[in-house]
């Protein structure tokens, strides 16, 4: 029996040399696509079996949007399917109040629909008061560690409990002949955008180093400068709201406008002392929390992310919700329902966006694989994106190639020298074989030859490895 057992043991761990020394070969051929200096992790293993091929995952990481699949299963482990957002308009004799939860998703129109249902139920007069309750949330709109260069931008739009159309503002950038600029922003925009920016010549532009630079305000005013290269067609512009409760306040005031609605008082932020006896009038509610998770991982939607992370943080805490209580939660979440330690992971965030982020890849490969093995009860795995087919990865260069495209599903993450993507293999059936994890970071490929019709090292390196972790699914 004795013998029986060593020849066994002698035979499995051939196998496991067979296929996993190959592998690892694999991956250092890959990795020689990168420029020196980049610091890399990898991991891939199959569901199946024990059988793991690591390099360098004992490091720190900067996640980027990766981390969003620990805010899904947090999601979803702590607040469930049936979860949505509300938004809800009560009053009293004179005076309402819009109680916000942090809908990353309301709308405008929206709010016009809780407006019109107090108008056909009380008629054209608010005699008091627009109370704009904002209290779910609490600290900053911002996370620690979001950088100040991109705060203007809708990828970091500011996560209030009031947040209205996306916290996003639609705009263009005109030429002109005479060397100046024009902007075009929608009326119904409540915001003001000016442009001292200078129209030059593509050379010209280059020659001086000169940009198109955004200066946002508080107050929700926005300066543009520097220059912009001569073109037919105008530049589509998207700034972030920076100012969410006056944004509010100023897009209400427009509703009653538009609805014949004359208000006497004042649209104020807070609660009114009456807000426990005050009767509903209406209730808007999100799409539940599956859809919304559908967004945020198909999309990358960084609104949605932090809204729910500071959703956990209220629910789980039974205090105001913020950054700090939000991702406390996620770990103690994760951790009493599936054994997952991540108290050492530095997050400050649920999007990822913050460069203070840290995670190590094994704490990531925990998270896969137990994603993969209770798919059948969280349902997580079919709102991740499909490689080269669908979200993130519809046009990712190195996914588009046949022997990619469609075989993996997965949530990228980038940041500045950041590529990451964090995921499964599958087979036809879309059913996973394997979980794999690309953490690069420190990556600056050269620009000497950035004129030149070449793939860029990392969509040599992606290729490369996404093809590796393919064969060691499927035993190739």
């Amino acid at each position: 029996m004795h013998c029986l057992w060593r020849y066994l043991s002698s035979i499995f761990m051939l196998s496991y040399l067979f296929i996993v020394l190959p592998v690892w070969a694999d991956f250092e051929q890959a990795k020689a696509q990168l420029p020196t200096g980049t610091r890399s992790g990898l991991v891939s293993q199959l569901l199946n079996e024990q059988q793991t091929v690591n390099q360098y995952t004992d490091g720190y990481f900067p996640p980027a949007s990766t981390l969003k699949i620990i805010t899904a299963l947090a999601s979803q482990l702590e607040l469930g399917e049936q979860f949505r957002f509300t938004t809800e308009l009560r009053a009293d004799n004179n005076q309402l109040a819009l109680i916000f939860s942090g809908d990353p998703t309301l709308t405008t129109a929206n709010l016009r629909q809780l407006f019109s249902q107090y108008r056909s139920k009380h008629g054209r007069k608010i005699s008091g008061d627009i109370w704009l309750d904002i209290s779910q949330f609490s600290g900053y709109q911002r996370a620690v560690g979001w950088p100040w260069d991109s705060l203007g931008v809708c990828y970091s739009a500011p996560v209030s409990a009031v947040n209205l159309d996306g916290n996003c503002i639609q705009a263009s950038i005109y030429t002109q002949d005479n060397g100046s600029t024009r902007v075009y922003v929608p009326p119904h925009y409540p915001v003001h955008v000016s442009s001292e920016a200078k129209t030059v010549s593509q050379a010209l532009q280059q020659s001086l180093h000169c940009d198109l630079e955004l200066i946002a305000t508080p107050n929700n005013h926005y300066q543009l400068s520097g220059c912009l290269a001569e073109r037919e067609q105008p530049l589509p512009l998207r700034f972030a709201v920076q100012n969410p409760e006056l944004y509010a306040q100023r897009v209400i005031h427009q509703l009653l406008r538009q609805l014949g609605i004359h208000l006497e008082g004042d649209i104020k932020i807070g609660q009114p002392p009456e807000i426990q006896t005050m009767a509903s009038i209406a209730i808007h509610r999100s799409a539940a929390l599956p859809e919304l998770l559908k967004i945020m991982l198909q999309d990358s939607n960084n609104l949605i992310a932090d809204s729910l992370t500071k959703t956990l943080g209220q629910h789980f805490f039974l205090q105001p919700g913020s950054f700090a209580n939000g991702t406390e939660a996620m770990k103690q979440i994760i951790f009493a329902n599936t054994g997952i330690d991540l108290q050492d992971a530095q997050l400050v965030d649920g999007s990822g966006l913050s460069r203070n982020n840290r995670l190590r890849l094994e704490s990531m490969r925990q998270i896969l694989a137990y994603l993969a093995a209770h798919d059948q009860q969280l349902s997580l795995l079919s709102l991740l994106p499909t490689a080269g087919e669908s979200g993130t990865l519809l046009y990712r260069r190195s996914m588009r190639h046949s022997s990619v495209r469609g075989q993996l599903i997965a949530k990228s993450g980038s940041l500045y020298g950041t590529h990451n993507m964090a995921g499964f293999v599958v087979n036809e059936q879309g059913k996973p074989l394997s979980l794999f994890i690309q953490y690069v970071t420190d990556y600056f490929p050269s620009t000497a030859n950035a004129h030149l019709p070449i793939e860029p090292p990392i969509t040599q390196f992606e290729l490369r490895f996404y093809q590796d972790v393919i064969n060691m699914a499927h035993g190739q």
